[in-house]
């Protein structure tokens, strides 16, 4: 055999080597995000079994919260009527919500129970969960990285929360009351089944608590340069365009008041967005003007 062709065939075994490195370093990555999914499962599974010491209190009070007239929003609304009557009109205070909940199903009950647990075990675990995503990332990361993202989990944890609240308290109580008392015609009697209620309370509840996470999804973005604050500050007057007609969606209501109450919050999220790209590109300037003038020098 020639000098060539051993050189040849070290190199193709050398090739293969690397390629089986790569392959094996890919599923051994796969096998630790498999355990991280595991034990968020299990932390998710024993919040969810905890709920159910607590479903009365559950579906009750928090599930129902909205519909009941003497939720804590609604009374807050009549009081900024009696305070400022000229800048509420009476509409805003809520006495009165007419509709009548259903259930359908043989098992609609005992499956409503199921899913309000399943989803409280769910907004419980996202701090765990996000641990768990941090564990998995961390070892990837520089160390710099890594301490700029330390409060990673506390600060994206705490948003999630605020979040929460503000769909629940804010969010949620203003479109089941314009959805529930909504009507095209008087001769239609609204009647919504519990699957219905329910759905539509967790999707506007932990919607929100997704939608708190944009300062999270830019300050990742403006990690990797794909989002800059220059461009953000260039389209804000997009993005209020944009605000307003979540807003829009998220309370679909004529009341223009209502709909800039849950706007005005999603305004800050993007300012303080603005904030966090500008903060991270300063940060890149001033590491690359500081390498570049060690290589200078």
């Amino acid at each position: 055999m020639s000098d060539n062709k051993q050189r040849d065939l070290i190199e193709v075994i050398k090739e293969k080597g690397k390629a089986l490195e790569a392959e094996m370093s890919f599923f051994d990555h796969i096998d630790v995000l498999r355990k991280h999914l595991l034990r968020s499962l299990l932390v998710i599974v024993i919040f969810t079994i905890g709920a159910f010491w607590f479903s009365d209190f559950i579906f009750n009070d928090l599930i129902m919260g909205p519909k009941n007239p003497d939720f804590w929003t609604y009374r807050m609304m009549c009081k900024m009527v009696a305070t400022w009557p000229n800048l509420f009109g009476p509409d805003f205070c809520i006495t009165h919500i007419d509709a009548k909940i259903i259930n359908t199903e043989m098992a609609g009950q005992f499956t409503l129970q199921v899913n309000a647990c399943v989803m409280v075990g769910i907004i419980l675990g996202i701090p765990y969960i996000l641990f768990e995503l941090w564990l998995f990332v961390r070892p990837a990361l520089h160390a710099n990285e890594r301490k700029s993202a330390s409060n990673f989990v506390v600060f994206a944890s705490s948003l999630f929360f605020i979040g929460i609240l503000f769909g629940y308290y804010i969010v949620c109580p203003l479109s089941v009351n314009f959805l529930t008392n909504f009507t095209v015609s008087p001769d239609i009697q609204n009647t919504f089944t519990i699957t219905s209620y329910l759905s539509s309370v967790s999707t506007l509840t932990i919607g929100s608590g997704l939608i708190f996470q944009l300062p999270v999804v830019i300050y990742i973005l403006s990690k990797f340069g794909i989002m800059t604050p220059k461009f953000m500050r260039s389209t804000r007057r997009y993005a209020a365009v944009i605000i307003l007609v979540i807003a829009a969606v998220i309370t679909p209501t004529a009341d223009v008041m209502t709909m800039l109450v849950v706007a005005f919050p999603l305004f800050i999220l993007y300012e303080v967005s603005i904030f966090i790209s500008a903060n991270i590109e300063r940060k890149r300037n001033k590491e690359q003007y500081g390498v570049a003038k060690i290589k200078k020098d």
